[in-house]
């Protein structure tokens, strides 16, 4: 017997509809997903800020003697504030149409639209939040050694090597890579794999994932910025003061200051590469200051710079002034939190549910418009997204 719509709970949709969601869009898979089931409950509501307790981090010292360090725990809030909604409408006529039907028509390509939308805002996160960054300005990323330089930088920042590293590129991106891995040492049924699929699924210890949604940057028209001649960056914060210089700065722009190294979180020893900063808001232009994405510790355990900034000191930019390039990505699953929330369900209507999968909370509701005989339904997602672990994360530009 066939099992049509009318039949169907308002469960059955929202559940399905959530199933499709979560498999839809693979930044969405790649990323830490947390839910929150108190925002729709009255009597704990929270909000909708949550607070996110980073790692804590030690110094080591030498001898008997011990000097007593407090444990500072670094919180960062995660606004969920963002609400994103599919409309859809059907006449009574339509439904008839059964379970598979119904997903196939109607719910696949409404939560695959959902998906990426809510997947830019993730990427867009990423893009202003990762400072480091490889591969070269104005060249499609395809080399073995571009990924595994992307990876090198996550073994700096002792991201763990596990399953949970991916690497997120856009069709460019992974139609070059799978033709330039086409002639290295693998197992057959992995080359057959890439033969017939076009997709490239693991290489360098990253899942390889590919995401039509990826973000492109339009660098600003930015010239000869240099550090202020007197206070720079205070430690703990993640406010740059500059003197000179002309031209917007783009949100998503990296540059390095020359002095200014990498360093090993653990052992604070410099790694040799110069620190790359990454600028998290526009900037107009002229003296003041650039908010950078990272907080800058120059000393303590959170240490993250191999000296302090240092004054009248030019900004050197990656890519060229006023040009577009892609931006691929390669990250640890902590890296980056997307968490969803439960909206209210609403009374009157002729149907309203709920449901969770993964981390992620759906809502779907259906109200009946008897003028016209048609059925008036919403998907909606409530959600925020944050960079918690920065260093965790890398720019692959194209």
């Amino acid at each position: 017997m066939v099992n049509t719509i009318r039949t169907l709970s308002d469960g059955d949709i929202t559940r399905e509809a959530l199933r499709i969601l979560k498999n839809s869009n693979n930044t969405l898979k790649s990323v830490n997903r947390q839910y929150d089931d108190r925002f729709a409950v009255q009597g704990a509501k929270n909000g909708g800020t949550l607070q996110i307790r980073q790692p804590n981090r030690y110094t080591v010292g030498t001898g008997k003697t011990i000097t007593p360090q407090d444990t500072v725990e670094n919180i960062t809030p995660l606004v969920i504030a963002t609400q994103n909604h599919v409309p859809v409408q059907f006449y009574s006529s339509e439904l008839t149409l059964s379970l598979d039907d119904f997903s196939d028509r109607i719910l696949k390509p409404a939560m695959s639209v959902l998906g990426s939308y809510v997947s830019a805002g993730v990427a867009t996160a990423m893009g202003v939040g990762f400072h480091q960054l490889v591969g070269t300005p104005g060249t499609t990323p395809s080399t073995f050694l571009t990924y595994a330089q992307a990876g090198e930088y996550l073994d700096w920042q002792t991201a763990p090597r596990d399953s949970y590293r991916s690497l997120l590129l856009n069709p460019s991106s992974m139609a070059a890579t799978v033709d330039a891995q086409k002639g290295l040492l693998a197992p057959q049924s992995a080359i057959g794999s890439q033969y017939e699929d076009g997709v490239i699924d693991a290489m360098t210890g990253f899942n390889f994932r590919m995401d039509q949604g990826l973000p492109t940057i339009t660098c600003g028209a930015r010239a000869s910025y240099t550090t202020h001649g007197t206070a720079t960056l205070v430690s703990g914060t993640n406010s740059l003061a500059i003197i000179t210089g002309t031209g917007t700065i783009k949100a998503g722009e990296v540059f390095t200051i020359a002095g200014v190294y990498e360093i090993n979180p653990d052992t604070k020893a410099s790694t040799g590469r110069l620190k790359q900063f990454v600028v998290s808001a526009d900037y107009a232009g002229g003296a003041g200051s650039i908010t950078l994405g990272q907080i800058i510790y120059t000393s303590g355990a959170y240490q993250n710079v191999s000296a302090a900034i240092p004054v009248s000191t030019a900004l050197t930019f990656v890519g060229t002034a006023a040009t577009a390039y892609p931006r691929n990505f390669a990250i640890h699953r902590d890296s980056v939190v997307l968490a969803t929330a439960d909206l209210e369900l609403p009374k009157g209507v002729d149907m309203a549910s709920r449901a969770q999968m993964d981390g992620l909370s759906l809502r779907f509701v259906r109200s009946y418009d008897v003028t016209n005989d048609n059925f008036i339904g919403r998907f909606d997602i409530l959600w925020g997204v944050k960079v918690v672990r920065p260093e965790w994360g890398v720019q692959i530009i194209g």
